[in-house]
């Protein structure tokens, strides 16, 4: 038997070059440059509050907060969210560049004042509805920068769950030892820093639900849960106790179950809501799965 011969080393060129499909499950919607490819309005509701999204991690962020302030009283944070279906491109219709130029989801536009306001990237957008109703955002200082900490140390760490962890382990064309092996003990790390910090409070800001939570949750507390890129056994997640404690606290939250429905397409039937304009449609939901 021959000697198994190392794999050949890709070795760029001075200059690169989008000149072949790059395969794995984005390659359709994957491109080096801006911009809309063609025209498409957006839908606009009744609501002020108009959401263009879909129930990725990133999507689901926002339609949680909505539905904890309709929860707790807010009747103005009434909203309707349309789907965005990003395999299809519905991201670069020129409607949806005009409120998000960078073409991901979620994208908002609050028209409750004399002028819309656009916001995109889903952080900007909680802080955004968080401060507009004074709530989910401690007042104080200190809880507020612990807050915004947490807040943020999510927006600069899911790119590497989601696009580095994920997209090597689930979506990539080919496996490559490497790149998982990099990412996964990236994984493994934010894990750790978020388990130390539960360990010792209830929540990331402390004695309060806040929305470094809702930010949280859906990308990490899913991945302790075993509800994303099926890697529970493969990054053992139960390992982290208090991750696992809090993600399962939240996940009961009447509120987080109905946010985690909206603009979703995927999984059971019956936990999909693809169109939220009101909030009879859980009603509708729920009695459709009862016929």
């Amino acid at each position: 038997m021959s000697e198994q011969q190392p794999a050949a080393t890709y070795v760029p060129p001075r200059v690169w070059q989008w000149n072949k499909p790059n395969g794995g499950t984005f390659a359709s919607t994957n491109r080096p440059i801006a911009g809309a490819t063609h025209e498409k309005e957006l839908p606009v509701g009744r609501h002020p509050l108009q959401l263009y999204s879909l129930a990725t991690p990133n999507g689901v962020k926002v339609t949680i907060l909505l539905e904890e302030l309709l929860a707790r009283g807010h009747t103005d944070a009434e909203y309707d969210a349309w789907l965005i279906r990003i395999g299809q491109g519905d991201q670069f219709g020129s409607g949806f560049v005009g409120v998000n130029p960078n073409s991901k989801i979620p994208a908002l536009m609050d028209r409750s004042g004399p002028e819309p306001i656009r916001v995109f990237e889903s952080g900007a957008i909680l802080l955004h509805l968080a401060e507009k109703f004074a709530a989910f955002l401690p007042r104080d200082a200190v809880g507020r920068a612990e807050c915004l900490s947490w807040l943020f140390w999510q927006v600069g760490s899911a790119p590497y769950l989601g696009g580095g962890f994920g997209h090597f382990y689930v979506y990539a064309p080919t496996r490559i030892e490497y790149a998982i092996d990099r990412f996964a003990m990236e994984a493994k790390r934010q894990l750790d820093v978020l388990d130390r910090r539960l360990a010792d409070h209830p929540y990331l800001a402390g004695d309060d639900y806040t929305i470094a939570d809702m930010a949280v949750w859906p990308w990490y507390g899913a991945l302790a849960q075993g509800t994303v890129y099926d890697a529970a056994e493969f990054l053992q997640v139960h390992e982290y106790t208090h991750v696992r404690r809090w993600a399962d606290s939240i996940g009961a939250r009447p509120a987080v179950q109905r946010g985690r429905m909206v603009n979703r397409t995927f999984g059971d039937p019956a936990g999909q809501l693809h169109e939220r304009h009101d909030a009879s449609d859980f009603l509708t939901k729920t009695q459709d799965k009862q016929q």
